[in-house]
């Protein structure tokens, strides 16, 4: 009687403080997730009531699909070098406003408020940059990377949104690891230099190892965030030109909203999730091992 009294009290504690946060997630995550699998079965139009059910018809026809494919494939191009330019350039920023410079705290505050635009303005804002001020700095320097708008070359707008990418993530990301230089013991790195190191050697040595779980943290989460960009890609460059910079969210929404068929769309989301899924589990695991040889 004892012991059912006490796991009572132990159920009721549970939902007491995990249910309702329990509820949500199934109510906003696991439940369309689920019915998201069961609608790549279907031939659902995302209007109609009937829903169709068509089989692996969605699946044969994503395979079939190139487009999809190479917007996938840009994604990951996409992906890893604004990953990797998004991490260089929050790292850098975060050891320098760590470095007790002047006005370190305006700095961060200066650093970090891109991340603070929602991506549909930042990117009308930037597009403004390509389109008109672009051309402005061309005519003044002469330089021919300026002398047209990056938006209408198809490499140049590719480029154009790793660069907004990088701009607003890597304030973010600045955060993370400020705290994760802060979070070095300072009698490591008084130690190293009793030992005959320099700032640098510290650097490498002492502090880089030691932050190995914030690397984590911090490229798991870009990774997380530039497959699935869609607001910036949309506001500054709608695919174009020519397609050329359709990344592979924009196109699964194009596919299940624009033209109507949602459950291929949603076949399509699947495997972009899984991508995702794969990357960024394989990214962790590999810093987690870091992490514990450090």
């Amino acid at each position: 009687m004892q012991n059912q009294n006490k796991f009572h009290y132990k159920a009721m504690m549970f939902l007491s403080f995990a249910g309702p946060a329990v509820i949500l997630f199934s109510a906003v995550v696991i439940v369309p997730f689920l019915f998201g699998l069961y609608l790549t079965f279907t031939g659902w139009d995302g209007i109609s009531s009937s829903i169709p059910f068509v089989g692996l018809e969605n699946y044969v026809a994503l395979f079939q699909d190139g487009s999809f494919w190479v917007s996938l494939g840009r994604t990951i191009l996409y992906a890893f070098v604004a990953v990797i330019l998004a991490n260089v350039v929050a790292f850098g920023l975060a050891y320098l406003v760590t470095s007790k410079i002047k006005g370190s705290n305006f700095f961060r505050a200066a650093f970090f408020t891109p991340n603070l635009i929602g991506g549909i303005v930042l990117g009308y804002i930037w597009q403004f940059v390509f389109k008109q001020a672009i051309l402005v700095i061309g005519d003044a320097t002469g330089f021919s990377l300026f002398s047209t708008s990056w938006l209408s070359d198809p490499i140049k707008a590719f480029w154009a949104l790793i660069i907004v990418t990088v701009w607003q993530l890597s304030g973010y990301l600045m955060l993370i690891y400020i705290a994760g230089l802060m979070g070095v013991s300072d009698d490591l790195k008084e130690a190293a230099k009793i030992d005959g190191c320099d700032e640098k050697k510290t650097t490498r040595y002492i502090t880089l190892p030691m932050m190995a779980g914030t690397f984590t943290i911090c490229f798991f989460l870009a990774i997380t965030r530039a497959f699935v960009t869609y607001d910036v890609n949309i506001s500054l460059t709608e695919g174009g030109p020519y397609g050329s910079t359709t990344l592979a969210a924009m196109y699964v929404y194009n596919m299940a909203f624009s033209s109507k068929k949602y459950g291929l769309g949603q076949a399509e989301a699947l495997i972009l999730f899984l991508v995702i899924a794969i990357i960024a589990v394989t990214q962790a695991f590999i810093g987690k091992s870091k992490e514990v040889e450090a």
